[in-house]
């Protein structure tokens, strides 16, 4: 497998590009925008791991 990691230049190239590419007005909203996912994305490994425990203690209750 090829590690990857990012230095340095390769973080300065790649904000260049990403500045190129949406420009600075558009950075916040893009920002923005990557939060909202990353906590909505939360939110459901936190309700799926809730719903899993709770069938493991219903099926639990259902054997005894």
């Amino acid at each position: 497998m090829i590690g990857f990691t990012l230095g340095g230049p390769e973080g300065i190239i790649l904000l260049v590009l990403v500045l190129v590419l949406f420009g600075g007005s558009q950075l916040p909203k893009l920002a923005r925008n990557l939060g909202k996912a990353q906590k909505e994305f939360k939110d459901g490994l936190d309700e799926a791991k809730s719903d899993d425990s709770s069938d493991d203690t219903e099926s639990s209750k259902a054997d005894s």
